[in-house]
């Protein structure tokens, strides 16, 4: 894991569309958590357990999150078909709130498209371009992002700058408000259109041994004026942070 891997958890895939394509490591285990400070009403940060498993071949690569196969594929470029999941949702049952309990529930989703990452010695440039191909949200979504790493012995330093752009329709399914459920809830109708929310990130890595390593990235992201000012919402911006221990063999 060198990077944050986030595709848009929300802003995210808020978090999660940050993943990198696979290292170039026969095989890579290890463990991690995500923290995602939820853009939403009542409070429902979360904390998510996840297994770290990284594998990248000639032809297809395997990281955690994100999976692919390759169109293309050298030192410099790789452009892959990419599936990968989105752990955004949104639960009434969790909520504090009397008006955000009677919303409907939205789901988490697997999203599918093209991955594309170019590196040089000016730093990295990735961008993933997915949509929803379960029938949740019917979404898109773009992620954009430039990279540079710094090397100081074992310990390296990874900062970005990059946007994460939601279609109307992703925006709508996780951010908008029916007219039955405003009927429900008391909230207002909210129909939002596309948006862009432009992100910071940063990780940090510690070259344990030659096998073991750790990592924590985090994203700060400034939601998009179509995310913020959703009936649902009360902050101006998220916070995304993913820490990790890997093996590789």
């Amino acid at each position: 894991m060198n990077s944050f891997k986030l595709t848009a958890l929300a802003a995210f895939l808020p978090l999660y569309l940050a993943a990198p394509v696979a290292q170039a490591n026969p095989l890579t285990l290890g463990a991690s958590v995500i923290y995602d400070q939820s853009p939403y009403k009542s409070g429902q940060n979360r904390y998510y357990p996840v297994p770290l498993i990284e594998y990248d071949g000639d032809s297809f690569y395997l990281d955690t999150l994100q999976a692919g196969y390759y169109l293309w594929k050298d030192p410099q470029d790789q452009l892959s078909l990419t599936v990968l999941g989105s752990p955004q949702n949104y639960d009434p049952g969790d909520a504090d709130d009397g008006d955000m309990k009677s919303l409907s529930k939205r789901h988490m989703t697997m999203m599918a498209g093209f991955a594309y990452r170019h590196s040089a010695d000016w730093g990295t440039v990735r961008t993933t371009l997915a949509g929803d191909v379960l029938d949740n949200s019917n979404g898109f979504i773009w992620d954009l992002t430039y990279l540079y790493r710094f090397e100081f012995g074992q310990f390296s330093l990874t900062p970005g700058i990059g946007a994460l752009w939601n279609s109307s329709n992703q925006n709508k399914y996780y951010y908008g408000i029916s007219s039955a459920e405003s009927d429900r809830s008391g909230l207002e109708r909210y129909k939002p259109d596309d948006s862009w929310s432009p992100y910071l990130e940063l990780t940090a890595g510690w070259k344990i041994s030659e096998n073991w390593d750790a990592n924590i990235s985090g994203r700060y992201v400034r939601l998009g004026g179509e995310i913020k000012d959703s009936p649902m919402v009360d902050k101006n911006s998220q916070v995304l942070l993913w820490s990790g221990v890997s093996y590789t063999f």
